[in-house]
């Protein structure tokens, strides 16, 4: 066979069944704002579960750098500079890009800024979600040095923590604004994610981008997830998924056991200030209700068992049901219910389905003055 003839019948092979050629894709950065010299930046790919490095790029003494990555699919690619705390940058790139980016790194706030992304509408709509996390870490850093004061009073924590939670329910509500105009472009179906908690409350969110992506993306691990979520959110109504395990004593506690009384489940850990924030309402909660029904069943993702049980002592959180398993994020605890943030609560009836998640502060007191009354 002609060589010339013997090439076109092996393309048309490689089509036929789906393969396709790499496209180049390529990144250039300017980075600002890092101390010393000698950085480097690791490029790497999301592959589902797994996490592949691509290649090590080299940082020059003006902060820039420069990448050339394979890409025959759009995929998430993470970019982490060396020696550099919370450096992880989430690159959305597809086939044939042309991405350009500026970078601030905020040192005082371990924060590396999005300051102008060109080439990519992916990467011009995390500049935007990036903003707004800028923006309302600033916010909540002010209240937290407050907060950790000595000479801050109790009545003043808890203003403090009431305020801290109005900044997060308006980079909520940014964050939400900033999707809903932005439903086809691929990277929303990442940053959706950041609502993996309160999946019910933003269900029509996720619905709507898996919408406008899964037609077009339908191949793409995040549109897949995104579908997924859609089709098995744990709602209201919903039975809530079981959870069984030791208290600091040793002994297994049921959630199930719990049946017939209002129960939350309490995501939270020692080292998660927020939900050492709201813990003071949590307590004032508890002794408010639980003569009439009202018990909550918490479940720590702390690894350090000696930080959870002072965490415990020192909170006064008086309820029996302590529960972990030590294992940090990857809880099963947790896991079960799709938790990737804490705190991160679930409120479940007398018949153990679900009625609310992530109530917290005077949404938690509505709520539980509906059921109890007064």
């Amino acid at each position: 066979m002609n060589p010339k003839l013997k090439l076109l019948v092996l393309i048309a092979l490689l089509v036929a069944t789906g393969h396709s050629f790499a496209q180049k894709t390529t990144l250039q950065a300017s980075v600002s704002g890092l101390k010393g010299d000698g950085h480097k930046a690791i490029l790497s790919v999301v592959d589902g579960n797994k996490v592949l490095p691509v290649d090590t790029l080299a940082i020059d003494n003006k902060g820039n750098l420069k990448a050339t990555a394979p890409c025959s699919k759009p995929s998430l690619f993470l970019l982490n500079i060396s020696g550099v705390n919370n450096s992880t940058l989430h690159l959305m790139l597809e086939p044939g890009d042309k991405v350009s980016l500026e970078l601030a790194y905020i040192d005082t706030l371990a924060f590396l800024h999005i300051a102008n992304a060109k080439g990519s509408a992916n990467m011009q709509l995390y500049q935007q979600f990036n903003d707004i996390l800028l923006r309302h870490s600033l916010q909540a850093r002010h209240i937290d040095n407050e907060y950790i004061l000595p000479s801050t009073s109790e009545k003043r924590k808890e203003e403090l923590g009431q305020q801290l939670q109005q900044v997060q329910l308006a980079q909520n509500i940014a964050i939400r604004q900033l999707l809903e105009k932005n439903t086809k472009t691929l990277m929303s179906a990442f940053l959706v994610t950041y609502f993996d908690n309160d999946a019910e409350t933003y269900a029509d969110l996720f619905e709507a981008i898996d919408n406008g992506l899964k037609e077009r993306y339908a191949d793409n691990q995040f549109v897949k997830y995104v579908d997924n979520k859609v089709r098995t959110n744990l709602g209201p109504g919903r039975m809530a998924p079981e959870i069984a395990r030791q208290d600091p004593d040793g002994k297994t506690r049921k959630l199930s056991d719990l049946r017939g009384q209002v129960v939350m489940i309490d995501f939270w850990a020692s080292w998660c200030r927020p939900c050492r924030m709201e813990n003071p309402n949590v307590v004032r909660l508890y002794k408010q209700y639980h003569d009439k029904g009202f018990e909550i069943y918490s479940v720590s993702l702390d690894k350090d068992r000696r930080q959870w049980l002072l965490a415990i002592e020192q909170d006064g959180l008086e309820w029996p049901n302590h529960v972990s398993d030590l294992n940090g994020w990857t809880s099963s605890g947790g896991a079960s219910y799709g938790i990737t943030s804490v705190p991160s609560t679930v409120l479940v009836d007398r018949q153990g389905r679900i009625i609310a998640r992530n109530l917290r502060g005077e949404q938690l007191a509505n709520k539980l003055k509906e059921i109890f009354g007064e």
